[in-house]
């Protein structure tokens, strides 16, 4: 059964008073490589169908949700009926409001799902195959990944919503690893066209030649260069824990002493904007809510509510909170839905990272962020470790890698003690690359990264 059935099937079987029906259908393909030679690929497929009940009771509305991967054309009764007997057990959903009003069903509803292939990969491959030999030349060798996922979303419900989105995924990892100790370098994409994998191992080649020199620094803060990616990890973070419900709660560094939240506090030091557009180029994403459950930053009642750009921080000022339908009420502030990208961007375009580091007298620069966890929500303290290089500049040129560090920072802490930043790029953040790859960041300099102890990780 093809997934727009399904979903009409779901519908016309649904015994509740409301019902919403989200059909997954997905197609993976993967190439890995080790020690300079790829190793496997192939191409998986999968599919979920979520059932979200919704029943009327004295006192609001009960939502019952179940969810289930290659669910077929004999088992959609039992999935709407196990949705309803969920929806009976509960009480009324405090979020609950009434259902996107439906209208004509979105262009290509009724094609079939999109599909990704080992295709995808036809200028990956070769491109890899000449930085083997480049590697093995030099001493070094190279592993890493490259993943795309292809997912076709169908979302009909019993307002008359039908509207669907195809999403490309893709990433691309390479690690290095030779006498100069190991490198990392990442790319997010929507079709691998626009992966420059001669121009990602020559830059780890070189961080390699860096790593020749090594330099032993003591725990500190140091005037730190953060390139794109590990900005992305930290501001990510950020834009997680940025929901109005949490904030108007007092439960996070949002949350404005006394009550309310801190919507329009000066947070950043330079002027700097922190946004979401689902129509952003290179990193589109659902226009469209698609909530599978209910959560204090999501709402099944919200599916189908349309997106537009949206402005977190502008010009250094925090402006919008992540905002379901039912805590923009409970806030009074302007309804924001979360959007699945985000980028930041500086004054005046910003220098590009080589120009930041020909700028600093002695400073580090970071390559990636790892293993990164919160100490505080209250103040957005973040624990974590540096990964593959970090490395001294002196005098505008990098002279050495350096030990790794456990660091301790706050990123809405950091905002505040920016003193440069740089040109906004396409990034992948490493940490949380299994969960969010569309991102485009700048490289930014702070005057005293905290560097809290010396780690024994290489």
């Amino acid at each position: 059964m093809r997934p727009q059935e399904a979903v009409e099937r779901a519908l016309a079987l649904s015994r509740t008073d409301d019902c919403v029906v989200i059909a997954d259908e997905s197609t993976t393909a993967n190439l890995r490589w080790a020690g300079n030679t790829l190793t496997t690929n192939g191409v998986t497929r999968s599919s979920r169908l979520t059932v979200i009940a919704l029943r009327r009771t004295g006192d609001g509305v009960a939502a019952g949700v179940v969810s289930r991967s290659a669910v077929g054309a004999d088992g959609i009764e039992d999935l709407v009926r196990a949705a309803e007997a969920d929806a009976a057990g509960n009480e009324a959903a405090e979020d609950a409001a009434p259902l996107v009003a439906g209208g004509p069903a979105a262009a290509g509803w009724d094609d079939a799902p999109a599909e990704t292939g080992i295709g995808v990969f036809e200028g990956v491959a070769p491109a890899l195959g000449e930085a083997f030999g480049v590697a093995q030349d030099a001493g070094n060798r190279l592993y890493g990944f490259a993943n795309h996922v292809l997912t076709s979303t169908f979302l009909g419900t019993s307002a008359g919503v039908r509207l669907r989105h195809d999403q490309p995924t893709g990433l691309l990892e390479l690690n290095a690893k030779g006498a100069g100790g190991s490198a990392w370098a990442g790319a997010g994409t929507r079709d691998f066209a626009d992966v420059d994998v001669p121009a990602l191992a020559a830059g780890l080649a070189r961080r390699l030649d860096w790593g020749a020199r090594r330099v032993d620094l003591p725990a500190g803060r140091y005037e730190t260069i953060l390139p794109p990616s590990a900005v992305a990890d930290l501001m990510v973070y950020l834009y997680w824990s940025a929901g109005a419900q949490d904030a108007a709660d007092g439960r996070t560094v949002f949350s404005a002493p006394g009550g309310g939240t801190r919507v329009g506090e000066r947070l950043a030091s330079l002027p700097v904007t922190l946004s979401s557009d689902p129509a952003a180029p290179g990193m589109e994403c659902a226009p469209f809510v698609v909530a599978h459950a209910s959560s204090r930053e999501a709402s099944v009642f919200d599916n189908g509510l349309p997106l537009g750009a949206t402005d977190w921080i502008s010009g250094g000022t925090l402006t919008s909170l992540a905002q379901t339908r039912h805590s923009a009420d409970r806030t009074g502030l302007p309804l924001t839905p979360s959007i699945d990208n985000l980028s930041m961007t500086g004054p005046d375009g910003g220098a590009s990272l080589e120009e930041m580091i020909a700028r600093t007298d002695r400073g580090l620069l970071l390559t990636c962020l790892w293993y990164i966890r919160e100490v505080d929500p209250q103040s957005l303290l973040l624990t974590g470790l540096t990964r593959d290089g970090v490395y001294l500049v002196e005098n505008g040129e990098v002279v050495g890698a350096v030990n790794n560090f456990r660091f301790n920072e706050s990123p809405v802490d950091l905002l505040s003690r920016l003193t440069e930043v740089g040109e906004t790029v396409p990034t992948l953040p490493r940490e949380w690359s299994d969960y969010f790859t569309r991102a485009a960041m700048p490289a930014v300099r702070v005057g005293d990264f905290n560097m809290s102890t010396v780690s024994q990780a290489s």
